[in-house]
């Protein structure tokens, strides 16, 4: 079993079960999220027979680094192999405020958005909690700095594995643990409906992020086809809810494709899908893949949309493009490798 699974509060019972007390569990959690130990001998304070017995009922192995990419802008990129062979990637992007970490939840994805990569690849299984957290594990390793932001916009679509996915929120979240701030992590969904606002009553202030994409049916529905199954207006009203419950800002994500959603008139229409809402809009210039045909809207075209936005008082930011020239949207490096 690998260990990453286990909550704090399973490890400490565990151990009682099995005749050690709290305080070592407290102690082997500080070694697996303060010190990153790659082996259970590394633990200097703790008996013989407690490390014997870990060695023999769980792993720390949960990722194996197949390749790793690094822009010209300091993004890293990592394609790593799961115990059962599947591939996985994270992003690690560098920022002036620290770094951050993008990180997948499923090995695939079956939201299957037309303009994706790792739409075009079914999802396969769901990720443990351990194998999201040892994403961010192995990164600061490899990077030997601290990540400081999680997005959780990797391959899959975290609220289809919503168990796992607050299981990861609350470990990563520990302050004795990884002690990444809940403010500093954003969980992106495109559009479960019930899972937000399922999400809402969620007891952490994590970010919440929807992709949108577009500000009606008929475009959505051609780029997303979960638009079939879950149309704007529900995904808007459960974004309400959301805001209701919470009183907390959503982030609503917009890649920009050319001659799609990139328009004019598509900018106004979302000004009216968008107004009254305690929301603001980032705008990410997209990032072409083999698999689809769409193409990257054009930098006068991205400067107007967002003028319209700030004119029309829509709080909006136009993403800085990072890690381009090592395909650094999400499935792209993966779909080569299979």
């Amino acid at each position: 079993m690998l260990i990453y699974d286990l909550e704090k509060a399973d490890l400490i019972e565990y151990l009682k079960e099995n005749g050690y007390k709290k305080y070592r569990a407290e102690q082997l959690w500080h070694w697996l999220y303060i010190q990153k130990i790659q082996d259970f001998n590394e633990m200097n304070n703790m008996p013989k027979a407690l490390i014997e017995f870990l060695s023999q009922n769980f792993t720390l192995k949960a990722l194996e680094l197949v390749l790793k990419h690094e822009s010209n802008d300091g993004t890293l990129k990592c394609l790593f192999s799961l115990h059962d062979g599947h591939l996985i990637e994270s992003v690690l992007i560098k920022q002036h405020y620290g770094n951050s970490i993008c990180v997948t939840t499923q090995v695939g994805c079956n939201i299957g958005c037309s303009f994706c990569a790792s739409g075009q690849l079914k999802k396969k299984r769901d990720l443990t909690s351990g194998e999201i957290i040892a994403q961010i594990i192995q990164t600061e390793l490899l990077l030997k700095e601290r990540i400081n932001y999680v997005v959780v916009m990797g391959i899959g679509e975290p609220f289809d594995n919503y168990e796992n996915l607050l299981k990861f929120l609350k470990t990563i979240n520990d302050p004795k643990g990884l002690s990444i701030g809940a403010r500093h992590i954003t969980v992106s969904t495109s559009g479960i409906v019930d899972k937000i606002k399922e999400y809402a009553h969620f007891d952490m202030q994590v970010n919440l992020a929807i992709s949108l994409h577009a500000p009606n049916n008929e475009i959505r529905t051609k780029l997303m086809k979960i638009n079939k199954v879950y149309p704007i207006e529900e995904v808007i009203e459960a974004i309400k809810y959301y805001l209701k419950v919470t009183n907390r800002r959503v982030t609503i994500e917009y890649i920009l494709i050319d001659e799609i959603n990139d328009t004019p008139k598509v900018a106004l229409e979302l000004v009216q899908r968008l107004r009254g809402l305690n929301v603001y809009v980032n705008l990410i210039p997209y990032n072409e893949v083999i698999e689809a045909p769409y193409k990257r809207s054009k930098r006068e075209s991205q400067l107007r949309f967002y003028d319209i936005l700030m004119q029309n008082k829509i709080q909006v930011t136009l993403r800085k493009e990072q890690g381009h020239d090592i395909n650094a949207a999400c499935g792209q490096l993966r779909s080569q490798h299979i």
